[in-house]
């Protein structure tokens, strides 16, 4: 048995479409509050950000912020996201729900493994319908979002057979590095080949997960 645990933003879901909006939106605020001076940012400046849990995000962001201001502009964000996908601009990569069908008929066990928020689990299920594909859904704020890697050592105990770390950030690649996993890196995220360079397999498509699934969890059993 090979459980096959999935990052969620930038892995399966196409998170910019959403942060994009909401991330602009607080930085105005910031800036209409005098907190920040005005500037643009590129795709690319705020899609780094995706990935990270929010309190870690404006702590690395805005560090000189105070922390009641931090936590602000995380809510604004939050509130923007959830407002998003409530009016469909939310939307997963393409050949995502295809993917994940194929992946549950071949006998595998889905684990959601997030950085995320109940909250945003849950409305993007709503949405979604997520629980369609995975077993099991893990949530940081559900361990007090410490890293990635150590949830992984309180839940691992619980799913029997072989372990697969499937994700595009070094939230993801850390994970199987630090317990010994096999890893597939997805280049169509938001991660840059830096942070996938430790994986076992590099793919370019929602599309090449099956193949690239199969060929680690045949490794693994050989």
């Amino acid at each position: 048995m090979t459980n096959l645990i999935f990052d969620y933003d930038g892995t399966l879901n196409n998170c910019l479409k959403t942060y994009r909006p909401a991330f602009r939106k607080a930085y105005s605020w910031l800036v209409e509050n005098g907190y920040a001076q005005p500037r643009e940012f590129s795709d690319k400046e705020i899609s780094y950000w995706l990935g990270f849990t929010g309190s870690e995000m404006w702590e690395r962001f805005q560090p000189q912020l105070p922390p009641e201001i931090r936590e602000h502009c995380r809510g604004i964000i939050s509130e923007e996201t959830d407002a998003q996908v409530k009016n469909g601009t939310a939307e997963l990569f393409p050949h995502a729900e295809s993917t994940l069908a194929e992946l549950k008929s071949r006998g595998y066990i889905l684990i959601f493994l997030s950085n995320c928020r109940r909250h945003y689990l849950q409305i993007h299920n709503q949405r979604f319908h997520l629980d369609r594909w995975f077993d099991y859904f893990y949530c940081a704020e559900e361990f007090g979002f410490i890293p990635k890697y150590e949830i992984f050592r309180r839940f691992r105990d619980n799913h029997e057979g072989d372990f697969i770390v499937i994700g595009d950030r070094f939230h993801d690649m850390e994970t199987a590095a630090k317990n010994n996993l096999r890893s597939i890196g997805c280049a169509y995220g938001y991660g840059s080949p830096e942070e996938l360079a430790s994986a076992d397999i590099i793919i370019n498509s929602v599309e090449e997960i099956p193949a690239a699934a199969d060929k680690l969890s045949q490794q693994q059993k050989g």
